[in-house]
């Protein structure tokens, strides 16, 4: 059984609430789920074409959408940070302690192998155990 556990939740797939359950049944006595979402930045050109309320607006929206989806779960904290995701997931668990990560995936495509989907690059680098639920 896990005592830190961090399950990271990209808002617009429905796939979080099995994540969060897997987390659970995974989690020993008094263990500490914590539900991370990555907000990334518009990237490169985009950023310099967008007002500095709209990208503020988006993160709070998020920051919303995220409370709500862990609202009366016992146990599970929510956190959302800013950046890449992968990176960030992995940055985060490394300076946390986190000591599992369980996170969803979708099903790989030919894409993935050559870039690698989130899920994947969690799992080469982590410094900790992952569990991946892959949707059916």
């Amino acid at each position: 059984m896990y005592t830190k556990i961090l399950v990271p939740l990209a808002l617009d797939h429905g796939i979080s609430q099995h994540t969060l359950e897997i987390a659970r049944a995974m989690s020993g006595k008094g263990a500490e789920i914590i539900a991370l979402h990555v907000y990334e930045m518009p990237q490169g050109s985009v950023s310099a074409y967008l007002d500095k309320s709209v990208v503020a607006e988006g993160f709070e929206r998020a920051r919303l959408q995220l409370l709500q989806k862990v609202e009366g779960l016992d146990g599970v904290t929510s956190e959302i940070v800013k950046g890449h995701t992968a990176r960030s997931i992995i940055d985060y668990a490394r300076s946390n302690n986190v000591d599992c990560i369980v996170i969803g995936s979708h099903k790989p495509d030919l894409s993935d192998y050559f870039l690698g989907s989130t899920a994947s690059r969690v799992v080469r680098h982590a410094p900790c155990a992952v569990h991946v639920h892959r949707r059916a």
